[in-house]
């Protein structure tokens, strides 16, 4: 199947060395079946011309707010409406800074400004440049867009640059477009809940006990499976994270209790239940209704044990629904994960390990064993939206099959 025939492809162009490679990702886009509308910055035009990039097209190529001929306004929000994806390749560093800020002082900006498709983002540049902490930080701001950044061994360790910094060769951006299509849609129909965040047990009116989840990694699940068609109920607990996409239903959760009494009532009629929160597995006995004063040397808590979401829900669980578990561990990581996810009656479950240095809370970053009951695959250490996708490809797989 030809993901990419009929597609309208906004193909950004700015000024790096690079720029010859959008000529074969141009025509690489056409022979796919693609329409392909070029916009290029003053400095792209120094590095190739117009006139070759609209005879691949058949389309004039815009530059200029205004054509010189007659004065025609050239409309980047029509452009935004029009376009099925932008690609931006090559995407130097200034104009990433540009992105990022809303800088909105040529077309390409601007049409990328108003767009409503997807955006992907090929970098371009010295590996200096790329490392730099400025580029990375506005790489981070494209991607808590929802933007898709593109490049060269993008799953490894952002202090391991090797092959960093130059633009991803037209081939593969063209698979990284027709994967995108492919799977654009392939929960489409299907409802989500998705637990979210850490939970907060309270001690008193001030005080509480928590953990140091961020929410991140359930966010970008949110997102994954929102952007690939499904209507998700995003049950978080306290978090300083805000949804994108509109197909997220968010409800907002601070105890154990209250997240079990959401995500139960949202999975009754759900597809499936992908389970990320960190939740208390404790709480006070007794919370006390004005703070607790220091009178003596010592505070004694007595906990009671939470109740159990997962296995609730696993139990609840219908043959027709799944559910995905996360299991945070130690030591003998995997053996506990497999006890875990029997135990839950889940369909498969995520592992992360805190021994490894950049997975775990507070995070951007994850590095994950998918675990189900046949197989354990293991996963480089990635950003968590890509991490995030990986995920939601095996939930769409045991759909399809």
């Amino acid at each position: 199947m030809n993901t990419l025939q009929g597609k309208k492809i906004v193909l950004g162009i700015t000024g790096s060395i690079a720029a010859y490679k959008a000529a074969v990702l141009t025509r690489g886009l056409i022979k796919k079946g693609a329409e392909v509308q070029i916009v290029i910055t003053p400095a792209g035009k120094e590095f190739i011309t117009p006139i070759t990039l609209s005879a691949l097209t058949s389309k004039p190529v815009i530059s200029e707010f205004f054509s010189q001929r007659d004065g025609t306004w050239h409309s980047h929000v029509d452009l935004g409406l029009w376009a099925d994806a932008m690609v931006i390749a090559p995407a130097t560093a200034a104009t990433i800074g540009k992105m990022a800020h809303g800088v909105a002082d040529n077309m390409l900006v601007t049409t990328y400004l108003s767009m409503k498709a997807p955006v992907f983002v090929a970098p371009a540049m010295d590996l200096d440049m790329f490392a730099h902490p400025s580029t990375q930080h506005n790489l981070d701001i494209l991607r808590s867009y929802g933007n898709h950044i593109i490049e060269p061994a993008s799953g490894e360790l952002a202090s391991h640059l090797v092959g960093k910094g130059r633009m991803e060769e037209p081939e593969k951006i063209i698979e990284v477009l027709e994967s995108f299509f492919a799977r654009q849609q392939d929960l489409a129909g299907r409802k989500i809940v998705i637990t979210a965040g850490p939970t907060y047990e309270k001690i008193d009116p001030v005080r509480f006990i928590g953990n140091y989840s961020s929410g991140k990694m359930g966010y970008a699940l949110a997102e994954a499976c929102a952007s690939r068609g499904a209507e998700v109920v995003l049950v978080s607990g306290p978090v300083t994270l805000q949804t994108v996409h509109p197909n997220i239903q968010r409800i907002d959760v601070e105890s154990a209790a209250e997240m079990h009494r959401a995500a139960a009532d949202a999975f009754k009629d759900a597809d499936a239940g992908i389970l990320c929160a960190a939740v208390a597995d404790f709480t006070p006995e007794q919370v006390a209704d004005q703070k607790i004063k220091r009178e003596k040397d010592d505070l004694v808590l007595r906990l009671k044990p939470t109740c159990d979401i997962a296995a609730s829900l696993g139990k609840e669980k219908r043959p027709d629904q799944l559910l995905v578990g996360f299991a945070l561990e130690t030591c003998d990581e995997v053996s506990h994960a497999q006890d875990k996810l029997a135990r839950k009656n889940f369909d498969f479950i995520v592992l992360n390990s805190l021994n490894d240095k950049g997975a775990g809370f507070r995070c951007d970053t994850n590095k994950i064993t998918i675990i189900d009951r046949t197989e354990a695959v293991s996963y480089p250490l990635k950003r968590k939206q890509e991490v995030a996708e990986d995920i939601v490809d095996k939930l769409s797989s045991l759909f399809h099959s």
